[in-house]
């Protein structure tokens, strides 16, 4: 028998989500007319101006125009740039790949660490105790000779890196131990972008060998407010067809829910499938409106964005450090970029919610800030 106590306060809890829904829109709107505000007022000091005055600012109008123009252009070459280092750098990650996968034994130079070195500076005590350790190495040794390559490597990065970490469920990471290679390719045509390659061993779960994730960005300043321009925005994102051997989809659950007939009072069980959180449905990014002005569902919004950020970082930090993750080096680096702000923290949060002003865009750049967004989604069999 329900509790009506708590089906009143079950109640209470949706409407209070509606209020804060209903409340989120209005404020959203309210930023909006605030920034519509705030152009009529720049517009009607403008008038305000002599008129030898308003036409040397048109001037310098047409000034910034042209550098944004010729940022746009710096960019382009920026990607270029990357392109061809990327293609130098190729043959390195080819030789990673390899070793990870058991393919290529690396020859005792290819090993030699300066850090290696500083074992000579150690105690006597520090010596003895690492003999005994180099003892039971070469015990583990005999019973590891078979290892292939470095089990787990992506999988262990996965799990060290907190954005990723999120994302893997524990069904997900016998999947994730046949991963042994992700690449990147860039696209150098017009529409730049990039694709994430991710390789996998044969196995039982999906028959796809290569699972992909295409980004397309753009770096041409809008025509209608050019001078928001801030470089490459990713825009779009399109997945893949994962296909899942019977059984197998990590990304679907099946549930069961009992109903009872109206008039007859007979019990009936009724199977659904519903979704499942999984680091797999990366490759299906939500479906949003193919109009950029059209609402956006919060939620769709949050993904989308989560999906840009994860889809640069993996791009420009995760591929080309892999090992520094897998060691966890990368993570440290990565600490001493941020830093504490001693100041009053009050003082700056009500100056930053005084100097926001929604833009009425749901935008993620391709350095993790907000973008206009239109993702594909990706089937999944």
């Amino acid at each position: 028998m329900i509790d009506p106590e708590r089906a009143e306060d079950s109640d209470m809890e949706s409407v209070e989500d509606d209020d804060e829904r209903i409340a989120n829109r209005i404020m959203d709107r309210h930023g909006l007319l605030a920034a519509l505000q705030n152009r009529l007022n720049v517009g009607s000091a403008m008038e305000n101006l002599p008129a030898p005055v308003q036409r040397r600012i048109k001037a310098l109008k047409q000034l910034q125009l042209l550098s944004v123009n010729l940022e746009a252009k710096f960019y382009e070459e920026v990607h270029a740039l990357e392109c061809k280092y990327h293609k130098m750098s190729s043959n390195l990650y080819e030789t990673r790949s390899g070793i990870v996968a058991g393919l290529y034994e690396p020859t005792d130079e290819e090993c030699v660490w300066e850090s290696d070195e500083e074992e000579e500076g150690i105690t006597n005590d520090l010596k003895d105790k690492v003999k005994i350790e180099e003892i039971k190495e070469k015990k583990d040794e005999s019973e590891n000779e078979n290892v292939k390559g470095i089990p787990e490597f992506w999988l262990t990065i996965f799990k060290n890196v907190g954005m990723l970490a999120e994302m893997v469920q524990e069904h997900d990471e016998p999947i994730l131990k046949h991963l042994y290679d992700i690449k990147v390719i860039f696209l150098e045509t017009n529409p730049m972008g990039f694709i994430l390659e991710f390789h996998f061993d044969s196995n039982e779960y999906f028959s796809n060998s290569v699972l992909t994730k295409e980004y397309l960005m753009k770096c041409v300043p809008e025509k209608n407010d050019p001078f928001s321009f801030e470089g490459p925005e990713i825009y779009k994102s399109t997945g893949c067809t994962i296909d899942w051997k019977k059984g197998k989809n990590v990304t679907v659950k099946t549930i069961k829910k009992n109903q009872k007939h109206k008039s007859r009072g007979h019990m009936r069980t009724v199977t659904k499938t519903v979704q499942n959180d999984s680091f797999f449905n990366f490759f299906s990014p939500p479906v949003v409106p193919d109009d950029r002005d059209a609402d956006m569902d919060e939620d769709i919004q949050a993904l989308l964005t989560s999906d840009f950020e994860t889809g640069h970082y993996i791009r420009e930090r995760i591929v080309p450090r892999a090992v520094l993750y897998y060691t966890g080096e990368g993570l440290e680096d990565e600490g001493d970029e941020y830093e504490d702000d001693e100041g009053d923290e009050d003082e700056d949060s009500e100056e930053s919610e005084d100097s926001e002003e929604p833009s009425g865009k749901n935008e993620t750049r391709s350095g993790g800030k907000p973008q206009a967004i239109e993702p594909t989604e990706c089937k999944q069999q």
